[in-house]
């Protein structure tokens, strides 16, 4: 049986196939890049004291995402 990716793609994250990262976007328009980055700060803050190397990994997820929008943007 496969492993779920917790990283790109949790499960538990993905609703009659609409992933909640883009009801996300969707929702808040330019407040997505600061949603974004509040979430790089979260997983960095945090990494030490819960999940360790996962939450680096969400972290880069999430900064990876950031810049793919801004460059979308430029």
């Amino acid at each position: 049986m496969p492993k779920d990716d917790m990283i790109n793609s949790p499960p538990h994250y993905n609703q009659a196939g609409i992933e909640c990262i883009d009801a996300i976007a969707a929702a808040t328009n330019d407040g997505y890049r600061f949603y974004l980055q509040g979430n790089v700060i979260k997983y960095i803050w945090r990494y030490r004291y819960k999940n360790g190397v996962e939450d680096l990994r969400k972290a880069q997820w999430y900064l990876q995402e950031l810049i793919t929008c801004l460059e979308k943007t430029t």
